[in-house]
């Protein structure tokens, strides 16, 4: 949902900044590298340690490189598969960092293994959910449905942690990963209907063979 909504502003608001850094030789997979390694040095360095609101804010600074290198690609007029597919699979590794600095701190010093194992299975979910798109278009289909996309799960789990981090009680974040754990697992269900939905209605959905073990059969076989 916000993929839908906020990509159009902030597409203008980093504009500027995109032009820039192609003014200065800097390529958009140059920015892909240095924003994953940022998203994950803010999320192992901080959450394990407990403190979300320094990583939250390291996080979001370089989050927003996801937004900046699609935008010099377009700009520079060289948008390629490799950009695309570099982006897309260093967006695995930073969702990876985020939900595994929360499964660190809350299996550890946090002490509360419910969250750390509603964190574990936004991860685990959530990379579902990406894989289930990225088949489907490997094979020639869309799956791109559902209530939880990626923009939805991070920014609601960052804006959590580093509120968590700031004022509000653990429990917060434990409901909110619960919230979107479910919402994840209904996204994997909507996505594999709607896969199938256009599978059968391509005549491509393999129907279950029952084998005919009778007698006729097996003196027809003989």
């Amino acid at each position: 949902m916000l993929n839908r909504f906020a990509r159009a502003l902030f597409t203008r608001l980093f504009t500027p900044v995109a032009r820039a850094l192609l003014r200065i030789g800097v390529s958009p997979d140059v920015v892909t590298v240095v924003g994953t390694l940022g998203v994950c040095a803010g999320a192992l360095i901080f959450y394990p340690t407990g403190h979300f609101v320094i990583g939250t804010l390291v996080i979001t600074a370089f989050v927003f490189s996801d937004t900046v290198d699609g935008v010099m690609a377009r700009l520079s007029g060289r948008p390629s598969k490799w950009g695309a597919f570099l982006d897309s699979s260093l967006d695995r590794v930073g969702d990876a960092a985020v939900f595994s600095g929360v499964v660190l701190y809350y299996a550890g010093r946090g002490d509360d293994l419910l969250t750390a194992a509603l964190a574990l299975a936004c991860l685990v979910l959530g990379s579902l959910v990406s894989y289930i798109r990225a088949r489907a278009e490997g094979i020639g289909l869309k799956a791109d449905v559902g209530i939880a996309e990626r923009a939805d799960r991070l920014v609601a789990t960052l804006l959590t942690v580093g509120l968590v981090g700031w004022f509000l009680p653990d429990v917060v974040l434990t409901v909110v990963l619960a919230l979107l754990a479910v919402a994840s697992a209904v996204t994997v269900v909507q996505r594999l209907l709607y896969v199938r939905g256009q599978a059968l209605a391509a005549g491509e959905v393999r129907t279950r063979v029952v084998y005919d073990a009778s007698p006729e059969r097996a003196a027809r076989d003989a």
